[in-house]
């Protein structure tokens, strides 16, 4: 399993994978510095509204997105000149080969994560805030987001397995992605919804006590729930690809 994810972080090297990786933390690090903390000030920690102001655009478009184009960059070796053939020739199971994929992405979706955390802290040094970093809550909305990303990041590399093309997963996840805007303001239908889950678990509710609380039949069914489906659709038609 090791030398399988050795092979394939290999591979990714060649592609401009820093500056994918970096993307994202840099628009929400932009989104930090033009924060407006004065109608906060005093009343809830600076941290947390900087925080708001960035998981805008990273958790709601950018984080969901990227797991898109990861699976894609994974995959993209084996959909030319008989990759795939390549690959299952060599004397490793098709089950190890799905799932080396799916840890890689989860890793680097870790990364961005870090990234995005170097980029809170950051905007917040250039805002001057003053109050105390809240490293419990931030580091709770940091992993919160990468485990929502979990059924994401299977859909997507059960996606890039199937199409040959590189935009094809991609432009399903932005099918799905942008109404996650709308779905989010729903009762009904936004804590259901796994492209709304990364912004769900992300944003800071300061009004409780339990800030990052989600409830369990929340997190069972929609992200337990929807990774063992994805995943294992995406396993069981791997395994049947005809190569």
């Amino acid at each position: 399993m090791f030398s399988i994810l050795k092979s394939e972080w290999f591979k990714l090297r060649k592609s401009r994978i820093m500056s994918i990786l970096l993307a994202g933390p840099l628009v929400g690090l932009a989104a930090g510095i033009g924060a407006d903390t004065s109608e906060t000030a005093g009343m809830v920690n600076e941290w947390y509204t900087i925080l708001i102001y960035m998981n805008f655009p990273y958790a709601v478009l950018f984080l969901p997105l990227i797991t898109g184009v990861l699976a894609s960059l994974v995959c993209r070796y084996e959909h030319q000149a008989g990759g795939w053939k390549q690959l299952l020739a060599l004397p490793v199971t098709r089950g190890k080969v799905f799932a080396a994929k799916y840890v890689l992405i989860l890793l680097l979706v870790m990364l961005i994560q870090l990234f995005y955390l170097a980029a809170v802290y950051g905007a917040g040094m250039y805002k001057g805030a003053a109050d105390p970093f809240p490293l419990e809550i931030i580091w709770k909305s940091i992993l919160g987001g990468w485990v929502a990303t979990f059924p994401l990041v299977a859909l997507q590399l059960w996606m890039s397995v199937w199409f040959k093309s590189f935009a094809a997963p991609f432009a399903v996840n932005v099918i799905f992605t942008l109404p996650s805007i709308l779905a989010m303001n729903s009762e009904r239908v936004g804590p259901y919804y796994p492209w709304a889950q990364p912004f769900a678990m992300m944003y800071p509710e300061t009004a409780t006590e339990d800030i990052f609380f989600i409830p369990w039949e929340q997190l069972l069914t929609v992200i337990g729930g929807f990774f063992v489906l994805f995943y294992l659709g995406g396993y069981l038609y791997f395994q049947r690809k005809a190569v």
